[in-house]
């Protein structure tokens, strides 16, 4: 498993949101990053996940995360698992009063509900192998994260999701 992060989000030529994995290790890292397309209300969660943001009313997300704890569990890590025809699938592993629980999520749920629990967010390695693009060359400096995004911004110009299918 690899810890990673999320670098930030972006749209690709279509205006689709595609929110983007990082691992924490910049070696394992090896200047890829995991681009995971999501729709529209989920980039909207997940911006408002990062930034924090206090809404008048509950997100889906938040709701999802008091519910986890008014029944007294905890989110302990949120995987993604697997890629198969270019669909990505999460898991979210709660501890209940009960024992551990694995529940099957869509990523871009699993990584919004990972903001607001604070929880550890992880790709399968064989993920990211399969799916991670490269945004950096070996030997080449490290580019701050701001300009790592704008980079992957411009690839996304002229990238189709369909280029991510096996």
């Amino acid at each position: 498993m690899i810890p990673v992060r999320i670098a930030g989000l972006a749209l690709d030529v279509r205006s689709q949101p595609v929110v983007i994995l990082k691992p924490v290790d910049d070696a394992v890292a090896n200047g890829k990053v995991l681009p995971i397309w999501i729709g529209n209300l989920e980039a909207t969660a997940i911006l408002a996940g990062m930034e924090g943001a206090q809404l008048p009313r509950p997100l889906t997300l938040d709701l999802m995360r008091d519910m986890i704890s008014a029944l007294d569990a905890t989110v302990d890590r949120i995987v993604v698992t697997k890629i198969e025809e270019g669909t990505f699938y999460a898991e979210i592993t709660l501890t209940t009063p009960s024992g551990q629980r694995i529940l099957d999520a869509r990523p871009s749920d699993a990584i919004g509900l990972s903001l607001r629990t604070e929880s550890a967010l992880l790709v399968a390695a064989e993920v990211f192998q399969a799916a991670a693009i490269l945004i950096q060359q070996e030997g080449e400096p490290t580019v701050d994260e701001e300009e790592a995004v704008a980079e992957f911004s411009k690839f996304l110009d002229d990238v189709d999701p369909e280029d991510f299918q096996g």
